[in-house]
């Protein structure tokens, strides 16, 4: 059942970004284009994810537990170093490259545009690196 949902789950996301625009490099290249023409679209989905966030996420930590885990798993870390700088750096400059994060990478991978897939192998590849590299465990 977990991985029916956990699967549903991820095809409403799915839907989610496509009808959103978050697929569309263009739309999002146009949303961080602040001082050309900016593209406010993606303004409202965010709206939109933070307002539902705001509603529902207090409420599902009222329970006890998830439907289908045995308990929740929040972060634990509050501190800001140089990894959480320097990632979320790399993120923010990569996203305003290319227009493509790694949720709607993975969508658009249906395309079987070259870019895309280019896209994905290279995030895995990065993912790989970090893990080798910086988790020794």
């Amino acid at each position: 059942m977990k991985i029916a949902v956990s699967f549903f789950a991820g095809i409403l996301f799915s839907v989610g970004l496509v009808i959103s625009g978050m697929t569309n490099p263009n739309i999002v290249i146009g949303f961080l284009d602040l001082f050309g023409d900016w593209d406010m679209r993606l303004l409202f989905v965010m709206g939109g994810a933070v307002g539902v966030n705001l509603v529902f996420f207090r409420l599902i930590l009222k329970r006890e537990t998830p439907f289908f885990e045995k308990g929740f798993n929040m972060p634990t870390a509050k501190d800001i170093d140089k990894n959480l700088i320097l990632g979320s750096a790399m993120f923010g400059i990569g996203w305003g490259i290319m227009g493509i994060c790694p949720g709607p990478g993975l969508v658009n991978l249906v395309t079987g545009e070259p870019l895309f897939l280019t896209f994905v192998v290279c995030m895995l590849v990065g993912m790989s690196a970090h893990r080798f590299f910086f988790n020794k465990k």
